[in-house]
């Protein structure tokens, strides 16, 4: 007996000290007090700029999923996959207002379409500098998940410099993973820094996993948004073949001076195409453009941009057991065809 007490006793005194509330040290309050501020400035700041997007195809509705608007005289972005071809969109604001809107350009390339609202004077969102961001960085997330409206959720920049392929079979470069919470109805949405600047647009979420979510980087939107603008589409360069990503043996690699150990194969030429002209073939192997290596044929779509539209570029490619170097103009893609740059 009088080895158990002091054992009861101290069992007695465990269950009142953890019985008791958590204190929790001022500076954690504080912190938890500055985050919730960051996220909630950003939200009364961006969230009236946000909509929920109604693609119309023949007076229907066909889809829904978010957007924001980017300037007072009515741009706005969203996906490509949200717009899903229509020419005109229903947008409804945090407020409930219905407001008809047209679409200036879209590019299943990057999944993002360019719209017009009508109106004037409308609450925007300023396109940031995603060159800038750092891993780790709170990103906050807006849109209408599966149908709720101004939805906010909030997490952090996961990594940068991603790439996602987009439903055309391009790769989108320069996309920023976060553990933000995505769900369908949220694609087209604004991912936010809490500097009030839109670092991003979402476009996808990987299903099956638990918070990868992606966004089309803010520059990448830049670029597309002024490209629309001016052309009403993208401009890209074609050469006119089909290609296939095969890998080279050693010694082609170390006489080539190539890092990589794969090149493009030319599968088919396009008659009368710059290919066909500089008498391309198939079985040619491209090893470079430009100085840069062709290590695939993602890197032929992201070396034939719009720059080099209409402009010589040097190509080393193998043929026939030789090592060549051709020059070839290419001109714009005009319509995208299976595995053809």
């Amino acid at each position: 007996m009088l080895d158990r007490t002091p054992t009861f006793l101290l069992n007695t005194d465990e269950s009142a000290t953890t019985s008791q509330p958590i204190s929790v040290p001022p500076e954690d309050d504080i912190l938890l007090d500055s985050y919730s501020q960051a996220v909630t400035r950003v939200v009364d700041r961006i969230g009236p700029a946000v909509v929920r997007v109604e693609p119309q195809i023949s007076g229907r509705t066909a889809g829904m999923g978010s957007g924001v608007l980017i300037s007072p005289d009515g741009l706005l972005l969203t996906n490509s996959h949200v717009v899903q071809g229509a020419k005109e969109a229903k947008l409804t604001g945090s407020d409930g207002r219905t407001i008809e809107a047209r679409v200036i350009g879209d590019d299943p390339d990057t999944d993002l379409a360019l719209l017009r609202a009508s109106g004037d004077r409308l609450p925007f969102a300023t396109l940031g500098d995603s060159k800038r961001l750092k891993r780790g960085q709170i990103a906050i997330a807006i849109g209408n998940p599966l149908g709720f409206e101004s939805t906010v959720t909030a997490g952090v920049v996961s990594a940068l410099g991603r790439s996602l392929r987009a439903k055309s079979g391009r790769l989108i470069d320069d996309v920023i993973q976060t553990d933000a919470a995505l769900n369908p109805g949220n694609s087209g949405g604004p991912l936010v820094a809490t500097s009030g600047e839109v670092i991003g647009i979402n476009t996808a979420v990987i299903m099956g996993a638990q918070g990868i979510c992606f966004a089309v980087a803010s520059n990448t939107a830049n670029f597309v948004v002024s490209e629309l603008i001016r052309h009403g589409r993208v401009r890209r360069a074609s050469i006119g073949i089909a290609g296939q990503t095969v890998p080279l043996p050693r010694r082609i690699s170390y006489a080539a001076g190539l890092a990589g150990t794969h090149g493009v194969v030319i599968a088919a030429v396009e008659p009368d195409s710059p290919a066909d002209q500089a008498k391309l073939e198939q079985g040619d192997v491209i090893l470079s453009l430009d100085g840069e290596p062709v290590g695939g044929v993602d890197d032929l779509v992201r070396l034939l941009n719009g720059e080099r539209i209409g402009r010589f570029v040097e190509l080393v490619l193998l043929k026939k057991g030789e090592m060549r170097t051709v020059t070839i103009t290419p001109v714009e893609r005009r319509m995208k065809t299976a595995r053809s740059e």
